[in-house]
């Protein structure tokens, strides 16, 4: 899309926003006066519909995180933008989550992997110099993730995925050690979407709003945290 967005606003560049928690994200990041340029891997999504509802204040790309092609070409795209917030939001599970990691699949080992901790890191790196130097980058993790909250295993591989873009975000964090960029990675508990299921204990509009105000938050203090979505630090 052209550059159509109100410039004196502040942007977030949001990745994964088509539906579910990033779709919730963009609603609440325009509900307190944010900007949002959105990815998505295709059309009719709910971000769209809010696009439709903010105009001039949402802008659509296109982007498999998956890709680096689509990667790159992003990077392109947004060439000479800058933006106050990257947070890239993206997660799946492997099709039966009670698997032990020796049961699951070599395919679905590398597609988890590959989705929830590479990718992720592979935007982040190619998308660093849009972000000001002052700007907040985060990635969506879970409370899964924490190696020292992890007592009764289940979920392994998802958990192992977000435990590696963990440690990926601290190796990030440590090649900028002393700068004045702030770095999150955010567990946004358990919460009723397509991923975390009918039985979670959060719903959407519980997480939302605070995982936002964190977020904004976070803005003031440089350096890399593990916050939950009441601010909360959570063990690596």
């Amino acid at each position: 899309m052209p550059l159509s967005i109100d410039q004196h606003r502040r942007t977030i560049l949001l990745v994964g926003a088509s539906r579910g928690l990033g779709h919730a994200m963009a609603a609440e990041f325009l509900k307190q006066g944010w900007n949002v340029v959105g990815t998505v891997r295709g059309g009719g999504t709910p971000l769209h519909d809010l696009a439709d509802e903010h105009g001039g204040r949402v802008e659509i790309e296109i982007l498999d995180i998956c890709e680096p092609g689509q990667i790159a070409a992003l990077r392109d795209r947004l060439s000479g933008r800058m933006f106050d917030m990257l947070f890239v939001n993206a997660g799946i599970a492997n099709r039966d989550p009670t698997q032990t990691i020796g049961e699951v699949s070599t395919d679905e080992f590398v597609q988890v992997m590959v989705t929830n901790s590479l990718s992720p890191m592979r935007v982040i790196e190619s998308l660093e110099p849009c972000v000001s130097a002052t700007g907040l980058i985060g990635v969506m993790s879970s409370g899964q993730g924490s190696i020292g909250n992890n007592e009764t295993g289940q979920r392994e591989l998802y958990r192992g995925s977000k435990a590696a873009l963990n440690m990926f975000m601290r190796s990030f964090a440590a090649r900028r050690a002393g700068t004045s960029r702030p770095m999150v990675v955010m567990a946004p508990g358990w919460v009723r979407t397509d991923l975390g299921g009918p039985d979670a204990r959060l719903s959407i509009e519980e997480s939302v709003p605070s995982l936002v105000n964190v977020l904004i938050a976070k803005q003031e203090t440089p350096g890399l945290q593990y916050l939950d979505y009441l601010g909360r630090t959570v063990p690596w």
